[in-house]
């Protein structure tokens, strides 16, 4: 069996009880040991994709594939024991000591393996993110920052071969952010993030998929995806791309100055309305 998971979504879509169309179909593919990264306005549908992709929610119609497998074909063990979640508010106990806390992503494999075998896996998590000094610590004792190291280690301590990241960059300073993105990216295992900020997609996914309101308007490398006109399109901000100073390779840069649209003087709102920049 692979390290790394693929896959597959086909004409994915969500509509709640009440008819709501939070999704709409949605088709991509994923290389074992690829890294997408979804990104677009709130509420464009990020988080829900996410969910589907972790079985949490059911779809309204299409299908998700792991490694060519109906996900609807895997048991909630099975599934556990391949794909991990961190999502946006993942809560514990608040009295619960790191280490422990940790320890509870091995709970589908202990069927499988040794007591001395999962705790190695739960000291290796510890470690990747460095968390050893903190392990007696109370969750409820720690900063937002290292809340977010603790939520991804136990995540790691899952074992997965595909790893979904609902915005795993909150709380974390910039090195923090570098740090977290170049060890997931070293773990040789599939991951779909949802990721702020523009910058850090193009040195880090092999793939990106642009939402807004619901829609795919964009699926493919950063460079096809991440282009200048659909940044404009769905962020209502002008990017264009440098290259590094010293790898020359291509910088997807922000321009914070320029706005987006004249601003009414009648308006009272310092919020852009994105429907309002892509009609």
């Amino acid at each position: 069996m692979s390290l790394a998971m693929q896959l597959q979504v086909q004409a994915l879509a969500y509509r709640t009880a009440q008819g709501r169309k939070l999704l709409q179909p949605v088709s991509l593919g994923l290389d074992a040991g690829q890294h997408l990264a979804i990104v677009g306005p709130n509420g464009a549908g990020k988080s829900t994709l996410l969910r589907m992709l972790a079985g949490i929610l059911p779809p309204s119609g299409g299908q998700i594939l792991y490694d060519g497998v109906p996900l609807s074909q895997w048991t909630p063990l099975e599934r556990a024991r391949h794909v991990a979640l961190l999502g946006q508010s993942d809560q514990a106990d608040a009295r619960l000591q790191v280490r422990d806390y940790v320890r509870l992503g091995c709970l589908p494999h202990r069927s499988l393996a040794r007591p001395a075998q999962l705790e190695a896996v739960v000291a290796e998590a510890l470690e990747r993110c460095n968390l050893q000094a903190l392990q007696g610590r109370s969750l409820g004792s720690l900063s937002g920052g290292e809340r977010q190291r603790a939520h991804l280690a136990r995540a790691l301590a899952q074992q997965p071969r595909l790893l979904l990241l609902d915005e795993p960059t909150n709380h974390l300073d910039p090195r923090a952010t570098l740090d977290l993105l170049q060890g997931i990216a070293s773990l040789g295992i599939t991951v779909v993030a949802v990721l702020h900020d523009l910058a850090l997609v193009p040195q880090w996914a092999h793939r990106v998929a642009v939402l807004q309101g619901g829609a795919l308007v964009a699926y493919g490398t950063p460079a096809q995806a991440l282009t200048p006109r659909t940044v404009h399109q769905v962020f209502a901000m002008h990017a264009f791309y440098l290259p590094h100073p010293t790898t020359a390779a291509p910088m997807l840069v922000m321009d914070t100055c320029a706005p987006a649209q004249p601003q009414s003087r009648t308006r009272k709102s310092f919020f852009t309305t994105y429907e309002t920049v892509s009609a």
